[in-house]
């Protein structure tokens, strides 16, 4: 039997494990899908080693970065955004194994968004700085879209606060990426602090969330009548992908 997992700790919830053993059992495939909750990332190996059937891994918080100097290769997106949550387990002769590293939030995100695009969508604030962040970045600039990023302190040049928010910034970034945990279940009365008055029906606010399934974000921006876009699609669009990276 194969066998399928995920690293991360702690591992309250997990999309994955369901998502994974209803596919197999649905599709008769001989698998399995196990959480493996490692309190430090110095465990990682030790997963690879006592299971010898495991075929492929989903990564999750906080160890997106922290697995890479353990893997032998990264494909060329992943590296560009220096964060891993699929990695392809390859058995070689005599007990070698070879960990390739992927990124599959990049893919699910870029084929969420791109049937919502218009051609007044040329450029994007992603709202947040974390791994989730870097791959809506890479995802965008693969769609030809110009993004800044937008935080509560100033870390960087290509980055704003929201304070900085103008009129004509707003204006001319007709794309906004949710990706922090604002507005998440339980806290659902909060919403990232951007000039929602100032959204129009030229915008599409997708957030990463997608409990609940409609954000106060996403809320305030269909009052401005803008489109709006939950992050199920994606998480599913992702789930696929990273099935198929462990096939291919």
């Amino acid at each position: 039997m194969e066998k399928y997992g995920l690293i991360g700790y702690p591992l309250r919830h997990s999309f994955s494990i369901g998502y994974f053993n209803e596919k197999f059992k649905s599709e008769g495939i001989d698998a399995e899908y196990v959480n493996f909750e490692i309190p430090s990332i110095n465990n990682f190996m030790e997963v690879i080693e006592e299971n010898p059937n495991l075929c492929g891994l989903n990564v999750t918080i906080p160890y997106k970065e922290q697995v890479i100097p353990f893997l032998d290769e990264l494909d060329r997106d992943t590296a560009k955004i220096g964060a891993v949550n699929v990695i392809k387990i390859i058995r070689q002769p005599k007990g070698k194994v070879k960990l390739v590293g992927y990124n599959s939030d990049i893919i699910g995100f870029t084929q969420s968004i791109q049937p919502l695009l218009q051609s007044h969508h040329k450029k994007a604030l992603i709202l947040g700085t974390g791994g989730a962040s870097k791959a809506v970045y890479h995802g965008l600039k693969n769609l030809g879209i110009e993004s800044v990023f937008v935080s509560r302190t100033h870390k960087a040049d290509n980055m704003l606060t929201y304070e900085e928010l103008t009129p004509e910034i707003m204006a001319e970034h007709t794309i906004i990426v949710n990706t922090t945990p604002v507005g998440m279940f339980p806290k659902v009365d909060f919403c990232p602090n951007i000039p929602y008055n100032l959204v129009t029906p030229n915008h599409l606010l997708y957030d990463l969330l997608y409990n609940p399934n409609v954000t106060l974000f996403m809320k305030k921006g269909e009052a401005q009548g803008a489109v709006v876009k939950n992050g199920l699609e994606m998480l599913l669009l992702q789930a696929f992908a990273a099935w198929e990276i462990w096939h291919k």
